[in-house]
């Protein structure tokens, strides 16, 4: 049984909290793009949330892209989600909103400084010539990210994601094994790479960490993998990305869609009640 979240006004207890989850079993991270999202999912009983780049781009009439949203945006954002509940909460960070070491270490300074429990930082440059980092800086900046949490005594969790299977890398697999390799050595705290699907990839990411936890991604249907499959490859963290987003939104097209073409209301048969809705946002955070 997992432990009960903290109150929400104790960033140290939802670290902490954050830590525990980590420790042993698989848990789920869902991810909420808005203050409306993050309450609901956090009163269906999950025990800890994340932010979404994609989702919250969305939200905003943007796309996913490294320079749709500034570092300001970003943190403002994560603060709204950070208040929204008493659960902890990991943040998408891209890529740390920063090129060098040092810019990492002065972005991950400012988000440790929201609240947070965790947060993840990408190795993809957004170069389309050089789309990852070359290794040792991406070690670096890893590195830079771990020392600033260690000076400031924060306990947050600090994610390094591979993005070799999101960038198309030629040997994917090789890839995320020796960077997640080195970025553990480099002092984070969970491992990531995503876009892996196969179970066989997955178990050996899984042992090639250990005894550091991994997290993976499923963002779509994933025949063969549910929560408790992963938990027996030895995965300890599994998030969603922006489906849940993507899920919102593919509801609210379809529904637009079908308005517009038969010039019908039945699309509308969907819709979550209002007195639901209502409720749920009337209790208060």
């Amino acid at each position: 049984m997992n432990p009960p979240p903290p109150p929400a006004s104790d960033s140290a207890a939802r670290i902490a909290h954050f830590r525990v989850l980590h420790g042993s079993g698989c848990f789920l991270l869902p991810n909420p793009w808005d203050v409306g999202s993050a309450i609901a999912l956090a009163r269906r009983g999950f025990q800890a949330l994340a932010t979404t780049s994609a989702g919250f781009a969305f939200s905003r009439g943007l796309p996913d892209a490294t320079d749709s949203l500034s570092r300001a945006d970003i943190l403002a954002h994560v603060l709204a989600i950070v208040a929204a509940t008493p659960l902890p909460v990991n943040v998408d960070f891209q890529s740390g909103y920063a090129r060098t070491p040092e810019g990492v270490a002065e972005s991950v300074a400012l988000c440790a400084a929201t609240g947070c429990a965790g947060l993840s930082l990408e190795d993809a440059s957004g170069d389309p010539r050089a789309p990852l980092f070359e290794l040792a800086h991406a070690v670096d900046r890893i590195r830079a990210a771990r020392a600033t949490l260690d000076a400031a005594r924060s306990g947050v969790v600090l994610t390094a994601r591979c993005e070799a299977w999101l960038v198309g890398a030629p040997d994917p697999k090789k890839t995320a094994l020796d960077r997640l390799v080195a970025f553990a050595g480099a002092g984070a705290d969970c491992l990531y790479a995503p876009g892996v699907r196969d179970p066989a990839t997955i178990a050996e990411l899984v042992r090639a960490v250990a005894p550091k936890p991994l997290n993976v991604l499923v963002s779509a249907p994933a025949p063969g993998l549910s929560l408790q499959s992963l938990a027996d490859l030895g995965v300890r963290r599994v998030s969603l990305g922006s489906a849940l987003a993507r899920v919102a939104w593919g509801a609210f097209l379809a529904a637009a869609d079908a308005l517009v073409a038969a010039e019908s209301f039945e699309s509308l048969a969907g819709a979550a009640p209002f007195k639901e809705l209502n409720a749920l946002f009337a209790t208060g955070r």
